[in-house]
């Protein structure tokens, strides 16, 4: 792609673990120079282990990382420097945090009255706002948990989706002040939030307990609306995910796999007359399907345009031919010799991805090239990296 459609943006991120790195690593692929500020030493993210040892290496891509001791006058000075040439900061601190120590959004407009300042939170304002937050207690308070665990048992999702949608609302927001400054010359304060983000997924379950007067049931016990929506057990003891969504598709189903009687019975005509025998057709298609193997039962599924999917594990998707060919893949130096293919953008401009420019960050490999860029002297670059001011 020869120019990127966020290249002229100027970003500075004060932000750790995912929401706030999500915000601005999805500003970093649509081309804006995103300057990732962390500590003299480095964002404590990057250390992380367990369930935490793939964010730093996820968010981070194409940006640049300075670092600075935004506690000490020198490092005020700096960080003044780089906001007045700033579009957007994003922050994903507690609520007061940056405010205490002279960053907050008023403080920073008064340097530049055009800045776009993204707070990623915990909750929006209201009565929970000071709360302190993280994925999984906005999973928890917000039903997601509830609907996909077992009931009496609630489950998180198994990857931080909150924290990635909390980020891509802030991109949302960022990107529509961005736009809104265009006519009004002037910047604003956009807060995304966890916890609002768990509920505006719960809409739909809010939705459906007016629309049937019954509250929606965990997802396990669920009564589904179609009649096969299922995994299924096939031959050699591999799965499969299939459905049929509407007629058609059952018509094209009966008849590839010789549910003949199916077919003909006229009571399962509709897909509203199909879940009310459900039990029946399920156990059914879940006795065939184990005579079948995976790849003749996909092939067969492919071939009549069905909805069906394997049941991959994350290391599964590194192999995957769709996302190898149609460069959803980004191969990314991790440091010490480790590399990754990591998700790309899950976007296209006129069949073009958007892909990568840096790879992870080395703690302050920036530091000295973004302050050349303020108009500092060698000397002074020196002196603020001697002072651990910079690092």
């Amino acid at each position: 792609m020869n120019k990127l459609p966020l290249e002229n943006i100027k970003v500075i991120e004060f932000s750790h673990m995912v929401m706030g790195p999500s915000a601005g690593m999805i500003l970093a692929d649509l081309g804006a120079e995103v300057i990732k500020v962390e500590p003299v030493g480095g964002d404590k993210t990057r250390n992380l282990k367990g369930s935490g040892a793939g964010y730093f290496a996820m968010y981070n891509r194409n940006k640049k990382s300075v670092c600075i001791d935004m506690k000490s006058a020198e490092g005020h000075k700096v960080i003044a420097d780089m906001v007045k040439g700033a579009d957007v900061v994003i922050e994903n601190f507690r609520p007061g945090a940056l405010e205490e120590i002279g960053y907050g959004y008023e403080q920073l407009s008064e340097i530049n009255s055009q800045l776009i300042y993204m707070s990623a939170r915990g909750f929006l304002k209201g009565p929970y706002q000071n709360r302190t937050a993280l994925d999984e207690v906005a999973q928890m308070m917000g039903g997601l948990a509830y609907m996909t665990g077992p009931k009496d048992r609630p489950l998180r999702a198994g990857a931080s989706v909150i924290d990635v949608m909390g980020g891509m609302f802030g991109v949302i927001g960022i990107l529509s002040a961005l736009l809104q400054r265009s006519s009004t010359n002037a910047g604003q304060h956009v807060t995304s939030s966890l916890f609002e983000s768990t509920v505006f997924l719960m809409g739909q379950h809010m939705a459906q307990q007016v629309v049937t007067g019954q509250a929606a049931a965990p997802m396990p016990e669920r009564i589904s609306a179609w009649a096969i929506y299922d995994v299924f057990e096939v031959k050699n003891d591999e799965k499969l995910f299939v459905a049929v969504v509407s007629d058609s598709q059952w018509v094209k189903f009966c008849l590839e796999f010789k549910f003949d009687d199916f077919a003909s019975d006229a009571s399962l005509n509709t897909n509203v007359q199909r879940v009310l025998k459900r039990d029946l057709i399920i156990a059914r298609v879940a006795e065939h399907f184990k005579q079948i193997e995976l790849s003749d039962l996909s092939d067969r599924l492919k071939s009549i345009g069905l909805p069906y999917a394997p049941i991959n594990r994350p290391e599964d998707l590194s192999d995957d031919l769709h996302l190898i060919e149609s460069g959803g893949l980004l191969d990314i130096e991790l440091g010490g010799g480790q590399q990754a293919k990591l998700p790309a953008l899950p976007l296209e401009f006129s069949d073009q991805r958007f892909g990568l420019r840096r790879s992870i960050p080395e703690v302050g490999e920036h530091t000295g090239e973004v302050l050349e860029s303020l108009g500092y002297s060698d000397q002074k670059v020196n002196d603020l990296l001697a002072d651990k001011v910079a690092g």
